[in-house]
């Protein structure tokens, strides 16, 4: 089980690494949020178009490890068309899985699960999650 999870784990990281998702500045944006880890240089900006309380568009620029850009790719897929009452218990659910509290049927969102493996890599997959909780409190 844990291997299967160890290869779901670099599975996804390369596939968002290579190609992630959302990565531009978008034209609208209402809402921004930076991500930044002053120990390893991590930094991403996050941006979001919030119209009628529903994420209508989310993007990221920047530039970081693997770990933590394949982590925001998979955050800013999920956060497409996702309404603002729904984003908190998606952040706490991340934070879950991370934690390895629970489990989670979307692939992408069980392949972190297996960062737990390396507490070094926790605040990689954390990184952007993070930013955009404390957005969140701010709204």
């Amino acid at each position: 089980m844990e291997r299967n999870l160890s290869e779901l784990y670099q599975a996804v990281i390369r596939q968002h690494d290579r190609s992630p998702c959302h990565y531009e500045v978008l034209p609208t944006v209402t809402h921004q949020a930076e991500a930044y880890n002053p120990l390893c240089g991590d930094q991403f900006q996050l941006f979001l178009n919030i119209e009628a309380g529903v994420i209508v568009a989310a993007s990221f620029q920047g530039y970081g490890c693997a770990i933590s850009k394949a982590s925001t790719s998979v955050l800013m897929k999920n956060l497409q068309g996702l309404p603002m009452a729904e984003v908190s218990a998606l952040l706490q659910h991340f934070q879950e899985l991370v934690s390895g509290t629970t489990d989670s049927a979307d692939e992408a969102l069980q392949a972190f699960a297996a960062a737990r493996q390396f507490p070094e890599r926790l605040s990689c997959a954390t990184l952007s999650w993070d930013a955009l909780a404390q957005l969140l409190e701010r709204l």
